[in-house]
């Protein structure tokens, strides 16, 4: 069975959520706004903190720090949506800070060390970048939401018009 060939080098998006430093590879990243007017959705997990309307296309947005059950500072001026491709879907996703575009080489990523001080859970982690007095947890986007939350989302978002939002 063939290993999974891994990167040369990773280009991530770093951003904060309360004390922990996360990165997220570049290619799943659309843009990164200003936080806007997120519009509630009722009936939507907890995680999910509603919808926004940016020029024209409706996106949900995630509460990063509630979905990986970590907590975050308030919001403020630097908190930032990082618009993401997943899979299929485009969604936003509402973090601290974002405070750099990183490339990584390979050599400085580790598989998921059990020995890590983090409070998300692993199966979020897709490895631990280590650079010379900071630690990055890499997150696997693709399994921050499940195709039946996607779903969900998606028909919600059906259900509403931009003009509502």
């Amino acid at each position: 069975m063939a290993e999974k060939q891994k990167p040369k080098e990773y280009q991530l998006v770093v951003f904060t959520l309360g004390e922990e430093e996360f990165g997220v590879d570049i290619s799943q990243v659309r843009e990164i706004v200003r936080l806007v007017q997120i519009t509630y959705l009722p009936k939507a997990p907890a995680f999910i903190e509603g919808v926004v309307n940016l020029r024209g296309q409706v996106l949900a947005v995630i509460d990063l720090s509630k979905r990986l059950g970590i907590s975050s500072r308030e919001r403020g001026e630097n908190t930032r949506i990082i618009v993401v491709e997943v899979g299929e879907n485009t969604v936003g996703m509402l973090v601290d800070s974002v405070s750099e575009v990183l490339r990584l080489p390979s050599e400085f990523v580790e598989e998921v060390p059990s020995l890590v001080e983090t409070e998300v859970p692993e199966h979020y982690i897709r490895g631990v970048g280590k650079l010379k007095d900071r630690l990055l947890v890499l997150l696997d986007l693709n399994r921050i939401l499940t195709p039946d939350e996607v779903q969900h989302v998606e028909r919600h978002i059906k259900s509403a018009s931009p003009r509502e939002i």
